[in-house]
């Protein structure tokens, strides 16, 4: 709506608004497409080619077959129990590691003998698959809950406890020097440098290690158990359940999601100094 003043042609308020509220919502609607247009078009061309036939549905269903299959399994409870047993394996095993590895992280980044000594073990055990020692802690512990959380420990460990003497490491040694000339002892300059510093190093490792316990909780759960998210994968997998498979692989998917998620608005929360933070 408009109005001629002197010559003039106004647009009203109202119009202006209207104006306003599309270009943001054009603006949003472009910010969406470019960081997810390309995943929309992969399930878009998953749905296309398996009705039409040009994928074979037996072995990829159409995803409203696998939404289906998906919400049958919530709505039942029967997928509520899995997520449930399939978290507090991953949760225990994941705060474990971050309960040891990160307090060892901080005394190994201070105390350089320490690291260098222990070092040469770590960098050993790093590099051995956690799924190759798997039968070995199966020996010791038995099939049940133990051997479970314990591979998942191991393999969440390493890279909590790495990041985080990595980032005690990189702490910028001018400002502990300037800590300490103004008479902060070591615990102080600990407390107020060392350990701000490290923090966003801390989350990489944390990051990492949340995707490797789901990744590894998956292989736990599909030797030796009868109940998980994983087992749930090679159990609808040997039935040829189909779209029941796909429906527990992308639950898998929204966890992890979900855990990487939680993660990030954490750091953001704790160090919003950081401004390179993503």
């Amino acid at each position: 709506m408009s109005y001629q003043i002197s010559g003039k042609k106004i647009r009203s308020r109202k119009g202006v608004g209207v104006s306003l509220s599309i270009e943001s919502v054009g603006r949003q609607a472009q910010g969406l497409l470019a960081n997810y247009g390309l995943l929309l078009a992969f399930f878009a061309g998953w749905q296309i080619a398996s009705t039409a036939g040009w994928l074979n549905p037996a072995v990829f269903p159409p995803l409203d077959r696998v939404a289906q299959a998906l919400w049958n399994g919530l709505s039942s409870g029967a997928l509520l129990d899995d997520i449930a047993i399939s978290l507090q394996r991953a949760g225990i095993a994941f705060l474990s590691a971050v309960a040891l590895g990160i307090p060892l992280g901080l005394f190994m980044g201070q105390v350089g003998a320490i690291e260098r000594a222990l070092d040469p073990i770590l960098q050993l055990f790093r590099q051995t698959s956690a799924l190759a020692l798997y039968p070995v802690f199966i020996l010791l512990l038995g099939l049940g809950e133990a051997s479970k959380v314990f591979v998942i420990f191991w393999a969440t460990l390493f890279p909590i406890l790495l990041a985080t003497i990595g980032g005690v490491k990189e702490v910028d040694p001018k400002l502990i020097e300037m800590a300490r000339t103004f008479g902060a002892t070591r615990l102080t300059t600990f407390r107020r440098v060392v350990l701000p510093a490290s923090v966003p190093s801390i989350f990489v490792g944390l990051r990492l290690s949340a995707t490797t316990a789901l990744l590894l909780l998956i292989a736990a759960e599909m030797i030796g158990a009868n109940k998980g998210i994983g087992f749930q994968v090679m159990n609808a997998q040997y039935n040829f359940q189909i779209p029941l498979m796909f429906a527990a692989i992308f639950l898998l998917a929204f966890l992890g999601l979900a855990a990487n998620w939680i993660l990030v608005l954490l750091q953001r929360r704790l160090c919003r100094w950081n401004t390179s933070q993503h």
